[in-house]
């Protein structure tokens, strides 16, 4: 969270509340937890930063 909050330039609070209401949260990151751990970083913000996007939870 903390990672993603810097990168997009908003408190973490916030990016915590915008992953959970979006069902980004428990649909995405928990459920594929197992999956999303293997990869790097940098990998993970790009992809949380466009799927963000997709959803509409970023302009």
């Amino acid at each position: 969270m903390g990672n993603l909050s810097r990168r997009l330039g908003l408190n973490a609070r916030d990016v915590y509340e915008r992953l959970k209401t979006s069902g980004i949260l428990n649909g995405y990151i928990v459920s594929s937890y197992d999956v999303l751990h293997t990869f790097g970083k940098e990998y993970l913000m790009e992809d949380l930063t466009d799927y963000m996007r997709e959803k509409g939870v970023l302009n």
